[in-house]
């Protein structure tokens, strides 16, 4: 009896340490992506090739890797899965800006590092640049921007600054857009306007061309059919009503050549 108290006491004193690394065995691994084992914000800039190295430290067997492009799978070679494995973003656009790469472990997903790209680039302006209106009526110049860091926009007109009318100049603008309304235009507002974006990396500037032509003044078409439909009408009736008249006018007219016939 002694004996199996003594062995259940070893047991016991054993079983905490059996509870502590029993786990460790399958999640203590750790992840690092280039070096890093917390998510991490990668600046990078327009044209790099970047490249991303995930591996496993403390593991005690071989780990497979997964990499995720935001939530699409990347594909990888065999070779490139096994305790390490590298991703190259290469030839990086604006279009970059935000993306986020996932390296995660196979067996358990929730062991993770995240890398979220900071692409910096200058402001990337476009447009219509070219719109001809006629006076009295309204126009929109729609100034599209792309910018990281975001750039500070305005309007200029003729190479100055815009002097904005109440009730005929509304600028609008979000971080994407820089927009100028102008509502009943007039021949003074022909000319060349500006958008200016300047960012901490570059200032860049976009030529809007607006040329303002005379009203034409409106053909009042469906007046004018109107009117032609009743006067093709009244010509109708009017040869309907006076048709029996003209019939005995016409066979009057043959009555004299059929006696010179006999």
């Amino acid at each position: 009896m002694a004996w199996k108290s003594s062995g259940l006491m070893k047991m016991c004193r054993y079983l905490p340490l059996v509870i502590l690394f029993l786990p460790c065995e399958l999640t203590c691994s750790i992840l690092t992506v280039n070096g890093k084992t917390e998510n991490y914000i990668l600046d990078t800039h327009l044209g790099v090739q970047e490249s991303l190295k995930c591996a496993v430290q403390n593991h005690t067997r071989e780990e497979e890797l997964l990499w995720y492009r935001e939530e699409g799978r990347v594909d990888l070679k065999s070779e490139n899965k096994i305790n390490s494995s590298s991703v190259c973003v290469s030839s990086i656009s604006e279009n970059d800006n935000g993306v986020t790469f996932t390296c995660k472990l196979q067996r358990d997903q929730s062991v993770s590092v995240s890398v979220a790209l900071n692409v910096i680039f200058p402001p990337l302006l476009s447009g219509d640049d070219f719109q001809t209106v006629e006076e009295d009526s309204d126009v929109k110049l729609v100034c599209n921007v792309k910018s990281n860091p975001q750039a500070q926009m305005m309007w200029h007109r003729n190479r100055s600054i815009l002097n904005l009318e109440k009730n005929h100049h509304i600028v609008q603008q979000t971080s994407e857009s820089l927009q100028l309304s102008i509502t009943k235009v007039k021949k003074s507002d022909n000319g060349t306007y500006s958008c200016i974006a300047n960012s901490s990396v570059k200032m860049e500037t976009m030529d809007f061309h607006l040329i303002v032509k005379d009203k034409v003044v409106a053909v009042p078409v469906e007046p004018i059919a109107a009117a032609c439909v009743v006067v093709f009408l009244t010509l109708c009736f009017a040869l309907i009503a006076r048709r029996k008249r003209i019939m005995k006018l016409c066979i009057k007219d043959e009555e004299p050549q059929r006696e010179t016939a006999l």
